[in-house]
This record gives C-alpha cells, structure tokens and sequence, in this order.
C-alpha cells in the first residue's frame, strides 16, 4: 500500500486521460476505482471520476457512511453537513460550481468545486479527510482508495465467561458487561450450577459479587447472562410448558434482582433449525414478552442474543423481539471455521437483514475475538459504524489479545 499524505491526494491521482475534462468514459476505460471504508466496499450511486486531476466522489454515499447527516437547500443551490465532534458539531457548507467552502464559518477552498453527475453531488474525495477526520489512502497498483472512519464513540458490551478474569481489569471500559453465570439445563431448568455457565467459587477476598459490585461503581453496568442452546430440546420444553415457563421467568428475574444487576442478558440458541419453525417464533415471542414485562416490573433490562437472519437457525423474530426487548445482539459469526474471520459481506448481510425488522439504536453487533484478530477486529467494527447501529459486543473478555485491543482502541472510543 502506497500512503499518500491525505491533504495532497487530489494532486497525486491522475486518473483522466484529459485533464481538466470531467469523462465518465475516459474514466471507465482507464479502470474502475474501487472504494474500500474501514475494508469493506462502498457501493456508489456513480462511480468515483476525475476532475482535472482530482478525485471526486458522490458526497451523500460517503457522508452517510460516516455518520454525516447531509442536507440539501434548493433555493441556494448549497448542501449543509454536520458532525458531532465530542462536545461541538463540526458544520461544512458546499455550494454547487464553488470552489469555496464554509468550514464552521470559516472559508475553505477546494481542489475542485462541488459539480452534478447524474443526480449525484461529487466532491473532493480528500475533503472527507481534511474535514471530518477520516484517513484516506491510495493504492496506484489496485487502483483503490481506502478510507478508515474517525475514532468515535460507541456503546460497548462485553461478555464475561468463568476464564475471563485475567482480562477482568477490561470491565471498566465497556458500558455494560454480560456475567455469564446461569444457564437452562437439559431438564429445561434455570440453573446456577454445573459445568459451565456457572456461579463462580469465591477466590479469597474475590467474590462474583465483589466482581459485580466493583463493575457498577465503575459505571459498567452488570448484566446476568442466561444461556442455551436447544440441542436436547430444553428450550422447546420451556416453551411449549406454560407452568415451568413461569417458573423459569420467576427464577432468572428473582437472581437478577437478588444479585443486584442491572439487567438480563437472555442467549438461548438453536431454536428454528427443525420442526414447527413459525410455532418456534411464536412461542418464543410470547416467552420473552412474559419475561420482559417482568423483568422491567423489577427495575431491570433484557438484551436478548440472537442468531444472525441469514444463518440456519430461523426461530427468532426481530421484528417483534425489537419491540419487547431493549436491545438486540447479533451474533454475527460462525459462519464457517470459528479460527477464521468472519465473511465480512455476511455480517454485512445480517446487519442489512436485521435493519428491516427492527431500529438500528436497538442493534448491537455481537464480534467474536474467537474468530477476529487485530488485522480483521475493526472492518467488523466498521459496519456497526457505517450503518450507525446502537454498538458492538465482545464475546469475549479473556481471549482479547493486545494487539487487538490496541486496535479497537484506535477505531472507537471506550467507555
């Protein structure tokens, strides 16, 4: 990858064959110019074309990508985009055929004014970087532009298993952290014990509520975590029986209380894969809107954990799990060999899924650091940001590796 000084991109791509010509023809014949945000292609209304030497981009496409909100006045023939930028907003005026810009009221010239391409306005693609923080890279030999989003903020979950204690230091910078320390056993029965998803044993002067404790006074909010799968066919018990769904509501709202979290964490798994797969949807449904009523009866939430929309298990309804729940995760991975990133245009897929059932300030994209590395962590990052979802989730605190970490650091900004 060849790094060319952001502020000095417009000068360096030569792509025309007639400079100083705006041609979409002489443009494709030179090649496509592939357009790569956090390492993952952007798809364009128009394809990125040279204006005397400059690269110019379709302004909204990119924009709304980053999080920029676009605004277009007719009369003035301007458009107006803004940022939130930590505690001020950061405001660029264009105006059609200018090079002048308006930079938070300061004026700015362009390398190239603002022109129309088939109802798209194109801008200076190096502008992005100049102006709202994003690094933009070139690559002559594959003929792309790489664009990495500015570090910012973003709700943050992670999930915390009985071997995570070695990374137990990490709590304080998630604003919420799933404990999972329960489970539904094979009898369909809520559970605190046995092999895994389990109460921890007390280790000296560190206890499971000490641990909790200590999140909450960090700000970190304490979840419990309740987890199955359907393998034996112990969440289809609960579900089809309506005495022992009753109980099992009145046992994981009961510990949460107890225990002092702050919410509930449901991931219960597998449901869909055979059978009566609408019935699995409508019991479920009617499970969680019995657990959520009184789960916020006692002051808690309830994230529930589901299945990505484009994987094999199809019991899980966004839709109506959206509007009973406060937030949903989606567990975005093992689409293939749990040792090997996850398909980016997969995840892609599920966000794009889950977008038409539910709102994105209720989607979390769940990552795992079981398939992710410090190389591949922050394109999945990425497209939580691109679609502006409401966070990510990390399963899991324990197998972060540093490097990782460092990474994700540089991408959005922690609690």
């Amino acid at each position: 990858m060849k790094i060319v000084n952001k502020a000095l991109l417009s000068s360096v791509i030569f792509l025309s064959t007639a400079a100083g010509i705006y041609s979409p023809l002489a443009q494709a014949e030179a090649g496509k110019v592939s357009i790569m945000l956090d390492g993952y292609p952007l798809p364009f209304p128009v394809q990125p074309a040279m204006m005397n030497g400059t690269t110019m981009v379709p302004f909204r496409a990119i924009s709304e990508a980053l999080g920029i909100t676009v605004k277009w006045d007719q009369a003035s023939q301007s458009i107006t985009a803004t940022k939130a930028q930590g505690n001020a907003t950061k405001q660029v005026v264009l105006k059609m055929g200018s090079r002048n810009a308006t930079v938070d009221g300061q004026t700015v010239q362009l390398t190239a004014a603002p022109q129309t391409v088939r109802g798209s306005t194109m801008i200076p693609l190096g502008f992005f970087g100049q102006q709202f923080g994003a690094t933009v890279n070139w690559n002559q030999g594959t003929r792309t532009v790489s664009i990495t989003s500015p570090r910012e903020a973003m709700y943050t979950v992670g999930f915390y298993a009985l071997s995570s204690f070695d990374q137990k230091s990490k709590i304080p910078n998630f604003n919420a952290v799933a404990f999972g320390w329960s489970r539904i056993d094979t009898n369909g029965q809520f559970t605190t014990t046995g092999k895994e998803y389990k109460w921890p044993q007390a280790a000296g002067a560190v206890t499971p509520e000490s641990i909790l404790q200590e999140a909450d006074s960090q700000g970190t909010s304490p979840y419990l975590m309740v987890y199955s799968v359907d393998g034996n066919h112990e969440l289809t018990k609960i579900l089809e029986n309506a005495q022992l769904q009753e109980q099992t509501i009145s046992q994981i709202v009961s510990t949460a209380t107890d225990k002092q979290f702050k919410g509930i964490t449901l991931d219960l798994e597998g449901l869909g894969w055979s059978g009566d797969k609408a019935k699995a949807r409508s019991d479920y449904n009617a499970f969680i809107k019995k657990l959520s009523a009184k789960a916020h009866q006692a002051g808690l939430k309830l994230t529930v954990v589901l299945h990505p929309l484009n994987s094999s298990y199809t019991g899980y309804d966004y839709k109506t799990l959206g509007n009973l729940a406060d937030d949903l995760i989606i567990m975005a991975y093992d689409y293939g060999q749990k040792s090997t990133s996850e398909p980016l245009d997969k995840v892609d897929e599920a966000i794009k899924l889950a977008l038409k059932e539910t709102s994105r300030d209720k989607l979390i994209l769940g990552i795992s650091m079981g398939s992710e590395k410090d190389s591949t962590v922050n394109a999945k990052i990425g497209l939580a940001k691109r679609y502006d979802l409401k966070g990510i989730a990390i399963w899991r605190l324990g197998i972060i590796g540093e490097t990782a970490w460092a990474k994700m650091n540089e991408s959005i900004e922690f609690k």
